[in-house]
């Protein structure tokens, strides 16, 4: 078999400093001749795109790990399109070395892909603190199911730990395909639950007065969100002549501190008792946000209590992301997956995304052929 042509490519590889290097290469068509068609003979070398090699696809990948795809797109003189397909190009090859994980303890959360109600799901494996499947078209429990028939029964039957928060179609099929794995509902997001019940016992207040009486509670909604220990000192200040001002604040906003203490205990008994005690105390004090919120946590309990097995006790900072702990920020919002890419690669492919270095100097690098 005799090659057909040839020509000459010129083809990027890894960089010396900053001068850019580009190899020229011969690449060669041959006619088949079982089936009679020219086809390119393929270099072994070449990523898929074979304007690049691999070591230099590699590279890019790597770069995306520290940075945001524009600012690599920036520094290596390239199109956005181009880094994003030879990350997933990297990402690929890293999720074939990965295999497919069997973890022990996941974490099980939503995440907006754009504006509106459309969402996906992530789940994370909380031990190796890394996300191992993205995907579902929603957050039904038809899509929760996926990603269990992805796992497989086997490994599905090896988590002994779920962390969630109370969505019903999450803990529905969580039981029904993994039953052996405790159920444990994650506790910023019952956090927030209270600190919306404490806005409402805010705004309530702020409707009931007027005058001169409105202006401690005006603009102080994230003064009483947030943890006292996390507050500046004008933020303390403010606090203080608020929950002077409003005995019925100053209850709620002490109720609020002293939640917290639930998850200290290592007995269930006596974070039980605490609950009730705590849920005793809103007797005549006229808080309905309160009441309403400590039924909530009284239907489900069970999700509650497993936290004071210490078995039960990891570290639950990496399901959420820092903006979905702060009640001041929304929950972020992903591009949708890409063609080509599949939903167990989306969580690993906007990971690096978040992370940024210093831009690197403006000027043109050097150009050199070898």
């Amino acid at each position: 078999m005799g090659w057909y042509d040839r020509r000459i490519r010129r083809v990027r590889d890894l960089p010396c400093g900053d001068t850019r290097i580009f190899l020229e290469i011969e690449v060669r068509r041959v006619r088949c001749r079982s089936c009679g068609k020219v086809k390119r003979e393929r270099l072994d070398f070449l990523a898929d795109n074979p304007l690049y090699t691999k070591r230099f696809a590699h590279y890019v990948g790597q770069r995306c790990r520290q940075a945001t795809i524009k600012d690599i797109a920036e520094e290596l003189k390239l199109d956005w399109d181009t880094v994003k397909t030879l990350e997933k190009q990297y990402m690929q090859a890293q999720l074939a070395r990965a295999g497919r994980p069997g973890p022990k303890a996941i974490g099980i959360d939503e995440i907006s892909i754009r504006k509106g109600h459309s969402y996906r799901i992530v789940v994370s494996d909380l031990i190796r603190r890394r996300p191992i499947w993205f995907g579902g078209e929603d957050r039904s429990e038809a899509s929760m199911a996926q990603f269990y028939d992805w796992l497989g029964p086997k490994k599905s039957r090896g988590i002994r730990l779920a962390v969630m928060d109370m969505w019903k179609p999450f803990r529905n099929t969580t039981r029904e395909r993994a039953p052996q794995a405790a159920v444990l509902f994650d506790k910023f997001h019952i956090i927030r639950h209270l600190g919306e019940a404490l806005d409402k016992v805010r705004k309530t207040e702020y409707a009931r007065l007027s005058g001169k009486g409105r202006r401690f509670i005006k603009g102080q909604k994230y003064t009483l969100l947030a943890r006292h220990e996390n507050l500046s000192l004008e933020g303390r200040r403010s606090l203080k002549l608020l929950l002077a001002a409003n005995k019925r604040l100053n209850t709620a906003y002490v109720l609020k501190e002293s939640f917290g203490q639930l998850w200290d205990y290592e007995r269930e008994g006596w974070a039980r008792r605490f609950f009730e005690n705590w849920r005793a105390s809103l007797k005549w004090q006229r808080l309905a946000p309160y009441e309403k919120f400590a039924g909530m946590i009284d239907r489900h309990w069970d999700g509650i209590a497993a936290y004071c097995k210490p078995e039960n006790k990891v570290s639950l900072g990496f399901r959420r992301g820092p903006q979905q702990q702060d009640p001041r920020h929304p929950a972020p919002r992903l591009r949708s997956t890409r063609p080509g890419i599949s939903a167990a690669q989306g969580a690993h492919m906007h990971a690096p995304s978040a992370l940024k270095l210093p831009k690197t100097p403006t000027r043109l690098p050097k150009t050199h052929i070898l």
